[in-house]
């Protein structure tokens, strides 16, 4: 037997006997005992697994975050739940009030899409009015606003709404801002060929924007500023820097063109590694000029200005796509919308419908607000609740989006909003009404459109850049996030009033979680920024991720 023996143990044999009345004596039964060599190894690998930390709780993981340097002033308001069970995994501050920034859009996106639907479509007609005779109209062409906020400005070759992860609107702020490659004035230039095919050649009255869906507003958060049921390209002029060789000026693009508008730039070249400076203004004659300084190795620079009539600015434009279509008109374009009478909404069934412009499904608004957090087109959802309704204010608004909040089971009262977009003063929630608003969603037979309009974490929007490339959430979180800095102008430096992120993540064991995070009031300093905030949410992802 000795070929087959194991030279690390030896075998033995013992006489046992039970006491056991149903049993037969046991004898010479063997059993194998280990070596002194592999005892011991044995021993020392239950001295090893013995020795190994326990996983730290989650809490205790999240409060190395909570509690570090740079939030010793801040609030911190936590609540992550499972989607399924109802289950709190981890809470802190659930009841507690804070401003939630851009999260803000979470709540005025649900009310729109749950009064309007995700395939809802805006509807831009034009009206001739007046008789058409050989070509020629002795009347007026009234373009009748429908609150589109794209107008076909941003339809790439899909059928979505084009966007990148740092949309235009926040070019005067954001460095690496960019433009869409689609022409803003797609819509204006389908209205105009339609007009074209209806028989207009000419137009002997006037060109007219009816804007008088809602009433304008401010919007609120920072970007354009005018909200109005008339919007071509977000209502801003794009200004695209390009630096030249260095002492030289730089290359000055921009869109869209316009007669009434002339663009100056005088912005010089500078060497490598110096301070992007640009400043815009705008003259009475409709010139606007570009100042300041642009380093030689840095890519094109996007600056915007915000035309100061929406109205006016969608005629004149109007005006000149008619002309690129062959239809002349004797009026000219200018930087003010011209007095004038326009029909009353019953009274544009006396007039023909000479075109008329269809938006793509509302789902793809939503994406747009949601993945680049445009501020714009989220302070005009409350006015379309309104004109819904036949009605004109943000107020009348934001009483319909009341009113949606309290049959879905929220408590209101917990809760202010000043506007949809989230840069409000008296903009606060709870984490606890966030989530239920999440759980809620979830439920909705529309939600798988609504989850794709949040941004992707670490894949696009403004959830891009929050975590590394291999980071174990990458494309395991969609979620709306939120930014707000005031000017500390005490101590010339910036204070993160807000930075937020809400909405649902994949555990590392499959679990489906519906979340709010928010901490306020964070001093901008010692290397802290909005971004740094930023990816410490993204860390708290990664905490709980892997933790269920």
């Amino acid at each position: 037997m000795a070929g087959s023996q194991n030279p690390a143990a030896t075998w033995c044999f013992a006489s046992v006997t039970t006491t056991s009345d149903d049993r037969p004596p046991m004898h010479s039964l063997p059993f194998r005992c280990l070596s002194i060599r592999s005892a011991c190894a044995l021993w020392l690998l239950l001295f090893v697994i013995a020795s190994l930390p326990a996983a730290e709780p989650l809490a205790k993981q999240l409060e190395v975050v909570l509690d570090e340097p740079a939030y010793r002033n801040a609030h911190w308001g936590l609540l992550f739940v499972d989607l399924k069970s109802g289950e709190t995994i981890y809470e802190h501050n659930r009841h507690k009030l804070f401003a939630p920034a851009s999260v803000t859009k979470v709540f005025s996106t649900s009310a729109a899409l749950d009064t309007f639907g995700a395939e809802h479509r805006f509807r831009t007609p034009v009206f001739a009015r007046g008789e058409i005779e050989g070509g020629k109209l002795k009347g007026d062409l009234v373009l009748r606003a429908s609150g589109d906020p794209t107008l076909g400005g941003r339809t790439n070759d899909k059928g979505e709404i084009a966007f990148t992860d740092s949309d235009h609107t926040y070019a005067n702020w954001s460095g690496d801002a960019g433009i869409t490659p689609q022409d803003p004035l797609t819509g204006l230039n389908e209205l105009a060929r339609q007009v074209r095919e209806s028989g207009i050649t000419h137009v002997s009255g006037d060109v007219f924007v009816d804007a008088r869906l809602f009433e304008n507003a401010e919007g609120s958060g920072s970007g354009p500023k005018q909200v109005s049921p008339i919007i071509v390209n977000d209502n801003v002029i794009d200004l695209v820097l390009k630096p030249g060789e260095v002492g030289k000026q730089a290359e000055i693009t921009w869109r869209p063109h316009c007669s009434v508008v002339r663009v100056e730039a005088r912005v010089e070249t500078i060497a490598a590694g110096g301070k992007l400076e640009t400043f815009v203004s705008e003259q009475a004659d409709g010139l606007i000029t570009i100042t300041g300084k642009i380093p030689v190795d840095r890519p094109p620079s996007v600056k915007i200005h915000e035309v100061t009539d929406a109205a006016g600015w969608a005629r004149s434009l109007f005006i000149e796509a008619l002309a690129r279509a062959g239809v002349s008109v004797d009026s000219k374009p200018s930087l003010k919308h011209p007095a004038c009478s326009l029909p009353t909404m019953s009274g544009y069934a006396e007039h023909k419908q000479v075109a008329e412009l269809v938006s793509l499904p509302f789902a793809e608004n939503i994406k747009l607000i949601l993945k680049v957090s445009h501020n714009l087109h989220a302070s005009e959802l409350p006015l379309l609740l309104a004109a819904n309704q036949g009605k004109k204010s943000l107020a009348d608004g934001m009483k319909l989006q009341r009113e949606f909040l309290v049959r879905i089971g929220l408590d209101v009262d917990t809760i202010s909003f000043g506007g949809g977009a989230g840069g409000a003063r008296a903009d606060y929630v709870t984490p606890h009404a966030t989530v239920q608003l999440l759980q809620y969603l979830s439920t909705r037979q529309d939600f798988a459109a609504f989850e794709r309009a949040l941004p992707i974490m670490g894949v696009d929007g403004t959830l891009a850049k929050t975590v590394k490339p291999d980071s174990v959430v990458k494309n395991k979180v969609h979620a709306k996030t939120g930014t707000l800095v005031w000017d500390n102008v005490l101590n010339d430096r910036g204070l993160i009033t807000a930075k937020a992120l809400a909405g649902y993540m994949t555990t590392a064991n499959g679990q489906r979680l519906a979340f709010a995070a928010f901490v306020n009031g964070v001093h901008a300093r010692d290397g802290v920024d909005s971004k740094r905030v930023g990816s410490d949410l993204g860390r708290i992802c990664e905490i709980v991720h892997k933790a269920r």
